[in-house]
């Protein structure tokens, strides 16, 4: 769905919509697995930076609700998990505040996107906040054993012959302490 500054002008758009699976592309970072459900307002408001500049922004403000599908960080196993996030963003032209040479930015700086073009999409901006609201470190369960770093087998599912143990020369010299210590 597209938001146009010249549409906004004249009224705000209510959107409630659900996109099908498969819509919102994270890369492999996740996989969208459900429909997701978002629902919320876009609208424009007029910035006044002086008597004769005033810059169109665009406020996008929702809540989003579905289900992707995130790797397991040890075994790389499909986890499924639920996103469900609310937000409340605002959009600038995007050269409106191009300078030329290096400046400091503000807090509230960082919390504004650009738009290209006079207009959004708002499947870009569902995938910027289904990432941020992803965990950073998916398990697919709390004693997830892994992958094998020899043989690549999934030891969740599977015994590998592979040797345990200290690979590099360096731990050598404290391979044999385990059984020296008397508990």
């Amino acid at each position: 769905m597209e938001f146009k500054v010249s549409e906004l002008e004249r009224e705000p758009e209510e959107f409630d919509l659900v996109l099908a699976a498969g819509t919102i592309d994270c890369g492999e970072e996740a996989e969208q697995k459900a429909p997701l459900k978002v629902e919320g307002r876009a609208e424009v408001i007029h910035e006044h930076r002086g008597p004769d500049e005033v810059v169109a922004d665009i406020r996008l403000r929702g809540h989003y609700k579905g289900l992707f599908e995130a790797p397991c960080a040890r075994c790389v196993e499909p986890v499924e998990v639920p996103v469900d996030g609310e937000f409340d963003l605002i959009f600038r032209p995007e050269n409106v505040d191009a300078q030329s040479g290096e400046r400091a930015i503000s807090a509230p700086d960082t919390e504004i996107g650009y738009y290209e073009k006079d207009s959004l999409l708002l499947e870009d901006v569902l995938r910027e906040q289904v990432l941020l609201s992803l965990p950073t470190r998916v398990l697919c369960k709390p004693d997830c054993k892994g992958l094998c770093p020899s043989c690549g087998v999934n030891r969740n599912s599977q015994t590998c012959t592979c040797e345990e143990g200290p690979k590099d020369p360096r731990w050598e010299a404290l391979a044999g302490l385990r059984s020296q210590i008397k508990l």
